[in-house]
């Protein structure tokens, strides 16, 4: 598109085609797993896409461009970065214009999806409204990105740190559909359950690929979110996730902005054992290859 926007030959080419494509976000090779997991589980998102018969478009900064499709290469020199920015609508234009490197946040993976012309996107969870918003104005970019960009998010929800009823209103407020996967619920990231109800309960990906196409042809510009629930075997046992994310709030009192999240993230690593992050990438698998089903039955749709 621009030595700014490099879309790889194989995405373009899928997007032309109208063939079904996938994009992926960078902030977990970088932030969202520990080193080597993040490198290794992008590769094991990417073949999950792919397996299911999409095109996947890992999205990321390098060289002060923004490149859609990364290869193999180059995301391993993201992840060697030492202090990788971590991009979202805000930072974006700054980072290419430095000429700098950094991984892309649900936002900002939006974004250059939507330019592309890739309509579903897998990620872990959505950023939200954060606690204690009321005094601190934190509210994450990832809702304003669903408020702007036509992409269908596959996530398990939000993240359990967040004010998830807030979250959720926020949401409706801004017109973003919450559509459920298999479940009544929003989920918690870790937990399956928040008690909080959704927009509507899909069982099946015909019906859902058909939700968002109808939400598209209507000439809607939100984005949609397609809650994908941590499949039951993965999620934290409600004891250990509850005192966890306790701990973890109480110990991040002091901290504010962009570092609260991976601080959260960490300490609920070390509180849980390692567990967290077992259930992290078994959730990221499992929205991979909700989205890439997803994919494929708009392109079915798109085609017929």
């Amino acid at each position: 598109m621009s030595e700014l926007f490099l879309v790889s030959p194989e995405v373009a080419e899928a997007v032309a085609g109208r063939r079904p494509v996938v994009a992926l976000e960078t902030t977990l090779v970088t932030h969202g797993l520990p080193r080597p997991d993040g490198v290794r589980v992008a590769a094991a998102l990417e073949e999950t896409v792919r397996s299911r018969g999409a095109i996947p478009a890992t999205i990321g900064i390098l060289d002060g461009a923004v490149r859609v499709g990364m290869t193999t290469a180059e995301l391993a020199r993201l992840a060697a970065v030492d202090r990788p920015v971590k991009v979202n609508l805000g930072n974006l234009a700054a980072e290419v214009a430095a000429g700098g490197c950094g991984s892309t946040t649900v936002a900002a993976t939006m974004f250059a999806a939507a330019r592309a012309g890739i309509l579903v996107f897998a990620t872990g969870g959505i950023g939200g409204v954060h606690r204690g918003s009321t005094e601190t104005g934190d509210v994450s970019a990832d809702l304003a990105a669903l408020a702007r960009y036509p992409v269908a998010v596959v996530c398990s929800g939000a993240k359990a740190i967040l004010d998830l009823p807030r979250t959720v209103e926020l949401l409706e407020t801004l017109g973003v559909p919450v559509l459920g996967l298999g479940t009544d619920e929003f989920p918690a990231f870790y937990r399956r359950e928040s008690g909080l109800r959704i927009d509507r309960r899909y069982d099946w990906i015909a019906d859902v690929a058909r939700a968002v196409r109808t939400h598209l042809d209507l000439g809607f510009t939100t984005g949609l979110v397609i809650a994908n629930p941590v499949p039951e075997a993965d999620a934290l046992p409600r004891e250990m996730h509850d005192s966890a994310l306790g701990t973890a709030l109480l110990e991040a009192a002091d901290v504010s902005g962009r570092d609260v999240t991976p601080y959260l993230l960490d300490r609920m690593r070390a509180l849980t054992g390692g567990a967290s992050v077992k259930t992290n990438e078994a959730l990221l698998l499992n929205n991979a290859r909700a989205a890439a089903d997803v994919a494929v039955a708009l392109a079915d749709r798109a085609s017929g």
